[in-house]
């Protein structure tokens, strides 16, 4: 059996883990180094165990350990090609670090089939990433985006889990304490997805089959778990469909790591 769990979600920092009989994928290192190894030994999981590092984009709160954990495990990075780019001019990764271009063909990482899809976000080369285990299992994770695309939604479909970003509330946008160039800038197609937009396409994969949804990078400054999931509820009731009956729809911790999903 597959799983997924992320260590930690929100503009303090992400990362997530895909695991399959010991060996495991981390998707971006927003904790430092050291905390980041402690939750994965939290977790049992090994060092020895890790086969690549994924990162979806040089944002700061994506990649505040990476540096220190690949001098320590020196195991392959894996981004588009503006990510390694921006990564390396940014001094983030350590000198020898064995970097990847994932553009264009999907990629086999010690049995884990990875694909990434690009994401429409203020970064250099911002993507997703669907990812097949060795034990047939799918899932698909895009956690920062201004808007869904096809590629998103065609990367999605069939997964077991989609991790997906619902960052903040319209109306706590509007009237919280950001300034009017950051307002703008969040709400923007290149910024994040917004509760009403992310419950939307939460609708949408459920009714297509998906039966695991963690909702991710939710604001701490404009945004509640509970708004997020009632926007989810409300796009389910207009599909004529109830929330404990469409799957597992949950809300990723910020600071701390989930439960583990099976898929």
């Amino acid at each position: 059996m597959s799983r997924f769990i992320t260590l930690c979600s929100g503009s303090s920092g992400n990362s997530a883990v895909v695991e399959h009989d010991g060996r495991y994928l981390l998707v971006d290192i927003g904790l430092n180094g050291r905390p980041t190894l402690a939750a994965l030994a939290g977790l049992g999981l090994r060092p020895q165990g890790l086969a690549g590092v994924l990162i979806t984009h040089e944002h700061i709160d994506h990649i505040r350990g990476l540096r220190v954990l690949l001098k320590q495990l020196p195991v392959p990075l894996y981004a588009t090609a503006p990510t390694l780019d921006a990564l390396w001019e940014a001094d983030a990764v350590p000198d020898g670090a064995h970097m990847v271009e994932v553009e264009g063909r999907s990629h086999v990482v010690e049995g884990f089939g990875v694909t990434a899809f690009p994401t429409s976000h203020d970064a250099a080369g911002s993507c997703g990433y669907r990812i097949e285990t060795p034990g047939g299992g799918v899932m698909a994770l895009a956690t920062d985006l201004g808007k869904m695309t096809a590629d998103v939604f065609c990367m999605m479909e069939g997964a077991g889990v989609v991790a997906l970003e619902a960052n903040y509330d319209p109306e706590m946008l509007r009237l919280g304490r950001y300034p009017p160039s950051l307002k703008k800038r969040v709400a923007s197609v290149r910024g994040h997805l917004s509760n009403r937009d992310s419950a939307a396409a939460v609708a949408q994969l459920i009714g297509g089959g998906c039966q695991r949804i963690v909702l991710c990078h939710l604001s701490e400054e404009n945004n509640y778990p509970h708004l997020a999931l009632k926007a989810v509820e409300d796009a389910l009731l207009e599909c004529g469909l109830r929330l404990q009956e469409a799957g597992a729809v949950r809300v990723a911790p910020r600071y701390e790591p989930g439960e583990w999903i099976e898929f």
